[in-house]
C-alpha cells in the first residue's frame, strides 16, 4: 500500500499559525525541549516527545489559529518552572488530579493554552 504521509509522522499533526513564528518556536523549544527549526516559507516541524506540531506565520492572512494542547513530559513541576521563565501566564499550578496525572495549565503569549501532564500512577 502506498504510503500518503511522510515517513514519521502521525495521520493527525496539530498546526498552530501566529504572527510571530519565530517567537513561538523558541518558547515551545525552551518549555517543552522540542526539537526542529523555522524555516522562511514552510512551517516550522517540530517534535516533542513522539509528537509532531508545525507552527507557521500568518503568511498575510488576518485570522490566526491558536491552540489547546495536552502535553505528557518527564516533569510537570520543571517544565511549568521554564513556561513561567518564559513569559507564559500560569491558568492552574501544578496539583494531582484524580485521574493520576500531574497537571498544570499555562497560556502563551500566543494566545495557546497548554496543559502540561505526568502521569503520577500506573493504571
Amino acid at each position: 500500500m502506498a504510503r500518503f504521509q511522510p515517513d514519521g509522522w502521525p495521520t493527525v499533526t496539530p498546526r498552530i499559525v501566529t504572527p510571530d513564528a519565530e517567537g513561538l518556536v523558541t518558547f515551545i523549544k525552551t518549555v517543552f525541549d522540542a526539537r526542529g527549526e523555522l524555516h522562511p516559507g514552510r512551517p516550522a516541524e517540530l517534535r516533542i516527545g513522539d509528537s509532531m506540531l508545525m507552527v507557521s506565520d500568518g503568511g498575510g492572512q488576518r485570522e490566526t489559529y491558536s491552540a489547546f494542547l495536552y502535553v505528557y513530559v518527564e516533569d510537570t513541576g520543571a517544565t511549568y518552572e521554564r513556561a513561567m521563565a518564559a513569559k507564559a501566564v500560569s491558568l492552574e499550578a501544578p496539583a494531582d488530579t484524580p485521574y493520576g496525572d500531574r497537571r498544570a495549565m499555562v497560556r502563551d503569549r500566543w494566545g495557546n493554552t497548554w496543559q502540561i501532564a505526568t502521569r503520577s500512577h500506573r493504571d
